[in-house]
């Protein structure tokens, strides 16, 4: 299956995944009489609203090339990134205003069973955290990660509230407001995984230089190629799960153009196929005067 179904797969199971559990947490706060619970419930509403931008985004990156552009749709899956960045972002500052809120008014212990239920949120954002992540590293997917890390801020976000709602069940009184300063430091790890997200996705818009493993495998590939004596500049692009490759290879300055370019078609075919995540190399034939470099 192309990289860009299996994507748009695996998004399509965590926006539905989200659902559930924003329903779980919905009547659970409800019934169970725990704001911290209704509160996590409309923050988990946000990673729905992430999910769906997610999924539509990653399925105009695997759009095709055309006329208008060239290199592929694939620099929107930077711009979806940054979306769920805000919003990640708009959550913390939510749940930090909520809960400074409600430290100021009286409040009434939750039931004892929504300790159990926010246990399993925990158990079960967390294992799609690591199903979706596993999946789209290996893919290099920037907002398929993101995807997966805001399964995780929501995973902290619930264990701040497990925290809060297990001390209110506990000791009640006036230790019902833990759970509102639990939220508020997880505000603070939601806003560090914000940051995470958000720098190699600005790495990959402003085309930095990071990609030196794969610099490494392209020249060694491109000095086994018959013809290549060696390379000289290597840059690359990355858009979306496809990289767009500028190399300059040296050859012998002696030959004729025919056979120069017979070289760079023959360098280009055997590193689109030995790396298939390569989408293009645009190959510029350096000459070397081997003869002269002799005397």
């Amino acid at each position: 299956m192309k990289p860009e179904l299996v994507l748009e797969k695996t998004l399509r199971k965590s926006f539905i995944f989200n659902i559930l559990i924003i329903c779980v947490k919905l009547i659970s706060g409800i019934i169970g009489n725990s704001f911290a619970l209704l509160a996590d419930a409309v923050e988990s509403a946000s990673d729905v609203v992430a999910s769906a931008i997610v999924w539509l985004g990653a399925r105009w990156a695997a759009r095709p090339a055309d006329d208008n552009h060239p290199y592929g749709h694939g620099r929107a899956e930077s711009l979806i990134t940054f979306v769920v960045v805000l919003m990640l972002v708009l959550s913390s500052i939510t749940i930090v205003y909520h809960s400074i809120s409600n430290i100021q008014k009286p409040q009434q212990a939750p039931e004892k069973w929504t300790i159990g239920v926010v246990l399993l949120v925990i158990v079960a954002k967390e294992s799609a955290y690591r199903f979706i992540y596993k999946i789209t590293d290996q893919l290099n997917s920037t907002s398929g990660k993101s995807e997966a890390w805001h399964h995780r801020s929501d995973a902290i976000t619930s264990l701040s509230t497990l925290i809060g709602v297990t001390i209110a069940v506990a000791a009640g009184g006036k230790w019902v407001i833990a759970d509102e300063i639990a939220a508020m430091v997880a505000a603070g790890f939601i806003l560090y995984n914000a940051y995470k997200l958000f720098r190699p996705a600005l790495s990959e818009v402003l085309d930095e230089h990071v990609h030196h493993q794969l610099e490494d495998d392209i020249r060694k590939i491109s000095k086994g190629v018959d013809g290549v004596l060696d390379t000289e500049k290597c840059h690359i692009r990355k858009a979306g799960l496809s990289y767009f490759v500028d190399l300059h290879a040296i050859v012998d300055g002696e030959i004729s153009v025919r056979e120069g370019h017979e070289i760079a078609h023959r360098l280009k075919d055997v590193l689109m196929n030995e790396i298939p995540s390569i989408s293009n190399v645009l190959i510029h034939v350096e000459p070397f005067e081997v003869k002269k470099s002799q005397k």
